[in-house]
C-alpha cells in the first residue's frame, strides 16, 4: 500500500502539478468540513483543470499575437449602429461560423476601429478554445513570399491550417505586385471552405483592382471570400479625430 508521503511524487509523475500545489490545502479543508474522498478528489481535479485552461488560454493568446488591449470591452460600441453591435456580439460569442469555415470581412475608412474589432473577435474566440493568428497583411504576404521562394509555400499554408481563424489586417496596404498578390490569392483559395478568414480593408471590393493587378484574380478572390461571409461596413468619423476634438474641448 502506498505511503501518503509519496502522493506528491505520484502526482508529479502523472503530470498533475496543480494537484501537488493544492493537495495539502484540499486535504485540510476535507478534514475540517468532513468531505468524502470523492469530494476531495473532485476538488483537486477542478483545480487542475482550471489551471490547465488558464495555461492554454495564455499560450493561445501569446501565439495569436493580437494587438494588446483590443477587446470588445475596450471598444466604443456606441460608434456602431444597433444591428452591427448585435452582429459583432453574435460573431464573438458564437463559434458556429468558425465551425462552418465562414469569413468575416470588415470595411471602412482608416480610424474607424476595424483592427480593434478584428482583434477583439479573435480574443473572444480564443477564450472559447479556438486557435487564432493575427497578421498585418504586409507581414503575412512577406512570410508567404519567402516560403514560395524557398519552394515551401504549400507547407507554409498547411501550417496555418492549425489556426481556426486567420486575421489579415489592412489588406489594402498590400503592394500591387504579381509576387505579393499571387501568394495572397493562394492563401484565400487554400482556406476556402476549410478555414475562416477575418479580413479588414479600407478599400471596398470595387477598388480591389488596386490590390490584385489581374482583374480575373481579383474577382476570383472576392468570389471565394464572400461565398460564406458576414460583411460589416463601418462608417462615421475617425476615432483619432474624435479623440483630438475631445481633447480640444477639454483644454
Amino acid at each position: 500500500m502506498a505511503d501518503a508521503a509519496t502522493l506528491p511524487i505520484l502526482l508529479r509523475q502523472l503530470r498533475l502539478p496543480t494537484m501537488v500545489t493544492c493537495c495539502d490545502e484540499v486535504v485540510d479543508r476535507a478534514v475540517q468540513h468532513g468531505w468524502s474522498l470523492q469530494q476531495a478528489l473532485a476538488t483537486l481535479c477542478e483545480y487542475e483543470l482550471s489551471e490547465r485552461e488558464q495555461r492554454r488560454l495564455q499560450r493561445h493568446l501569446h501565439e495569436a499575437r493580437l494587438p494588446v488591449g483590443k477587446t470588445l470591452t475596450t471598444f466604443d460600441m456606441a460608434t456602431l449602429d444597433a444591428s452591427q453591435r448585435q452582429r459583432l456580439n453574435a460573431l464573438a460569442n458564437d463559434r458556429t461560423w468558425i465551425d462552418q469555415a465562414a469569413n468575416l470581412l470588415l470595411f471602412g475608412a482608416s480610424g474607424l476601429g476595424k483592427s480593434h474589432i478584428a482583434a477583439a473577435v479573435g480574443h473572444a474566440l480564443i477564450e472559447q478554445g479556438l486557435r487564432v493568428r493575427y497578421y498585418p497583411a504586409s507581414n503575412l504576404v512577406q512570410e508567404l513570399q519567402t516560403a514560395k521562394q524557398g519552394l515551401s509555400l504549400s507547407d507554409a499554408l498547411t501550417k496555418l491550417d492549425k489556426y481556426r481563424l486567420l486575421i489579415i489586417d489592412d489588406i489594402g496596404y498590400v503592394k500591387r505586385t504579381e509576387a505579393e498578390t499571387s501568394v495572397l490569392f493562394e492563401l484565400i483559395a487554400h482556406r476556402y471552405e476549410s478555414g475562416s478568414l477575418l479580413i479588414t480593408s479600407n478599400h471596398p471590393f470595387s477598388a480591389w483592382d488596386s490590390i490584385f493587378p489581374d482583374n480575373m484574380m481579383a474577382v476570383a478572390a472576392v468570389d471565394r471570400l464572400v461565398h460564406h461571409a458576414d460583411i460589416i461596413e463601418l462608417t462615421g468619423e475617425s476615432y483619432r479625430k474624435r479623440t483630438q476634438a475631445t481633447r480640444k474641448k477639454e483644454k
